[in-house]
C-alpha cells in the first residue's frame, strides 16, 4: 500500500498536461485574411511613400547625387556646408517666426470663438463657415488671398482708405510678406482648432460651472479658473499639432509669394528643401535639411512635452 501512495504522489508531483490547442475556426480564418486585405494596402503605401523615402533621404544625407550621376560618399559634409548657408538660417527663423505668430493667435481666436459659438442654440452654419476653409485647396485658399493681397485688391484698398495711407504692398515688402503668410496660415486653420475646442467646452461638466457661478464667480473667473484648466488638454494636444504644421509650411510660401517672397523673406525651411533638391538639384544637401527639420521638430516638441507639466491638468490629477 505504501509503494501505491507513493506512486500517486509521484503522480501528483507531475507537472500537469497543457490544454489541448483550440483549433481556429473557419470564419475567424476567414476575418483576419480580410483584415490584412484592407490592412494591406495602407501597410503597402506607407512603405512606398513614407518609410522608403525616409530611408531614402537619410542615405542621401552623406552622399553626393544630382539625380544621374554616381552616388558618391561624402560623410558629413552636406551638413557642415548647411550649417554654413545662410539660406538654411534665414529660412529657420522664417520658419520659426511664423509657428511663433501662427500658433499662440490661432489657438487664442480659436478658444474665444468656441465660448461664443457654445452659448448660441444653433451653431451649424458657423461651424460650417469657420470649417471651409480646412476642407478647402490650399492652393485655391492661396490664390484667393493672392488677390486679396494685390495693391488693388479689397484688403489693401481698405486699409488704404481708412487709415488715409498708400496700399500697402503685401506681397513686394519683405517687411510685410511673412506676415502675409502668418495671416492666411491662421486664417486657414482657425476652423479646425474652433471645432476641436467646441467638443472640449461641451465636454466640460455643467454641474462644475454651476457650481462655480453659486460660489458668486463671474464669466471671466469661470474661463480662466475652470474652463480654461479643464480645456488644456486640449490646448497642449492643439498646439503640438499646430507647432509641427507650421514647421512644415509650403504650400501657401509657393502659391502665396513666388521664389520665395522678396529677398528670401518668405523663405522657409521646407521650401529650403524644395528649392535645393527640385531647383537645383542637390539632392544631397536637401536631404541634409530635410534630417535638420527633423532634429528640430523633434527638439521643439520635447520641449513642448516636458513643459506641458506646468501647465496642463488632467481630471486624474485634479482627483
Amino acid at each position: 500500500m505504501s509503494g501505491i501512495a507513493a506512486g500517486e504522489r509521484a503522480l501528483q508531483d507531475l507537472p500537469a498536461a497543457p490544454p489541448p490547442a483550440r483549433r481556429e475556426s473557419a470564419w475567424r480564418r476567414r476575418d483576419r485574411r480580410w483584415g490584412y486585405v484592407f490592412v494591406g494596402p495602407q501597410l503597402i503605401g506607407m512603405g512606398i511613400f513614407v518609410l522608403l523615402p525616409f530611408a531614402a533621404s537619410l542615405v542621401l544625407a552623406f552622399a553626393r547625387w544630382n539625380g544621374l550621376s554616381e552616388l558618391e560618399w561624402v560623410g558629413f559634409e552636406n551638413f557642415t556646408a548647411q550649417f554654413q548657408d545662410e539660406l538654411l538660417w534665414r529660412s529657420i527663423l522664417n520658419t520659426l517666426f511664423i509657428a511663433i505668430v501662427t500658433v499662440p493667435i490661432g489657438l487664442g481666436l480659436a478658444v474665444v470663438i468656441a465660448v461664443a459659438l457654445e452659448k448660441l442654440k444653433t451653431r451649424t452654419l458657423y461651424l460650417v463657415l469657420f470649417f471651409a476653409p480646412v476642407v478647402t485647396s490650399t492652393v485655391a485658399v492661396a490664390m484667393i488671398w493672392q488677390q486679396m493681397f494685390r495693391a488693388d485688391g479689397v484688403l489693401s484698398t481698405t486699409i488704404a482708405n481708412v487709415f488715409g495711407i498708400d496700399p500697402p504692398d503685401w506681397l513686394g515688402d519683405p517687411r510685410l510678406a511673412l506676415l502675409a503668410v502668418c495671416i492666411v496660415t491662421i486664417w486657414a486653420s482657425l476652423g479646425l482648432n474652433v471645432v476641436i475646442f467646441l467638443a472640449g467646452l461641451q465636454n466640460i461638466s455643467p454641474s462644475v460651472i454651476e457650481a462655480a457661478r453659486i460660489d458668486g464667480a463671474g464669466a471671466a473667473r469661470i474661463f480662466w479658473s475652470i474652463r480654461l484648466p479643464l480645456l488644456s488638454p486640449i490646448v497642449f494636444f492643439s498646439s503640438v499639432v499646430a507647432f509641427i504644421s507650421s514647421l512644415q509650411t509650403f504650400d501657401t510660401v509657393y502659391v502665396l509669394v513666388s521664389n520665395a517672397g522678396p529677398d528670401n523673406a518668405t523663405r522657409t525651411i521646407v521650401y529650403h528643401i524644395y528649392d535645393l533638391g527640385f531647383g537645383r538639384f542637390q539632392f544631397g544637401p536637401s536631404s541634409a535639411a530635410a534630417v535638420i527639420l527633423l532634429l528640430l521638430t523633434l527638439i521643439i516638441t520635447a520641449i513642448q512635452f516636458g513643459a506641458q507639466k506646468k501647465f496642463v491638468h488632467y481630471e486624474e490629477d485634479a482627483a
